[in-house]
């Protein structure tokens, strides 16, 4: 390896693995900032965040001249229709859930998106759905189960219904955006400029009509600007470029499946949630299941999937 190469491997490692921490904390941040917004409240003071962060970078990229035309035409309809999946619906769905259930339990069982992709691609986009795929999306669902039923998998009595049915769902709307987003064939970071900016419109009126703007404590709009800025915008790009410089993009993108891992250790230390085993079983399965049945795919899912995840 040459020195080129070397510098090159090193900032790959430093994008992917900055990346990685920074999703790692966002469950623990969905947490405390809701602890004095409201969901809404949240939706809307991180897209507003995330929208801003966007902005700066397509300044910084040179592509300043892409942002007037993300909001007009039909590139305006595209982001209307792809803002109201993401982040609107999908983040108001998804906070929701993390205001019905514990961390450990409503970050894991978001996680399915993979698995959710997996079936709407065999079904939209004509993707081979093979033994493997089917044996990995069982496995990762016998962990949802696990994790929906508090371990006890064989009642199949569900803790809290809504919590479950809301984070397990907001992976549907998550697939949804991911089919449409992969028909848009507009560069990802204009795009990913227009969904937010009318994603923030969608979340701004619903809080005029069915909610509020105040809030208890600046520290909570902070709280949600962090989420906004290392969930929905700038981790996104560091991810990005961490997989652009790696020579293996194949085994750089397993680095995210140590997320998940990494989130309950902040969880753990910061929400002070008590991890039970049955949470740490599901959730082994759920990414177990998900690495077995890519473990074939020439091109990996997480270099497939668009921005946040």
């Amino acid at each position: 390896m040459n020195i080129s190469q070397s510098i090159y491997r090193r900032r790959s490692i430093l994008y992917s693995v900055s990346a990685v921490l920074f999703w790692s904390t966002v469950a623990t941040a969905f947490k405390l900032a809701l602890e004095g917004l409201s969901y809404a409240q949240l939706l809307f003071y991180s897209s507003l965040s995330s929208t801003i962060v966007l902005f700066f970078i397509l300044l910084l990229s040179g592509r300043k001249k892409r942002i007037l035309p993300e909001l007009k035409g039909r590139y305006m309809l595209n982001s209307m229709f792809l803002g109201f999946l993401n982040p609107f619906l999908y983040y108001m769905v998804l906070f929701k859930a993390y205001s019905l259930l514990p961390a450990y339990e409503a970050q894991p069982l978001n996680y399915t998106w993979p698995i959710i992709i997996s079936l709407m691609s065999a079904f939209f986009l004509k993707e081979r759905l093979g033994f493997r795929t089917v044996l990995g999306l069982l496995t990762a669902f016998i962990g949802v189960v696990i994790i929906a039923t508090r371990g006890e998998i064989f009642s199949l009595k569900f803790q809290d219904p809504e919590g479950v049915i809301l984070a397990v769902g907001s992976s549907l709307i998550w697939g949804s955006y991911w089919i449409l987003n992969v028909m848009d064939k507009r560069e990802a970071p204009p795009k990913l400029f227009g969904a937010f900016f009318m994603g923030t419109i969608y979340s701004a009126l619903y809080l005029l009509f069915f909610g509020s703007f105040s809030v208890k404590s600046s520290l909570y709009i902070a709280g949600a600007a962090y989420v906004g800025v290392f969930e929905m915008g700038v981790t996104f790009f560091l991810w990005m470029k961490g997989l652009a410089l790696s020579k293996n993009k194949a085994r750089t993108s397993t680095l995210a499946y140590l997320s998940p891992f990494i989130s309950l250790i902040f969880i753990t230390l910061i929400l002070n949630e008590k991890i039970s085993v049955y949470s740490v079983i599901g959730l082994m399965l759920i990414i177990g299941g998900i690495i077995y049945q890519q473990a074939d795919k020439k091109l990996p899912k997480s270099e497939r999937v668009p921005a946040n995840r």
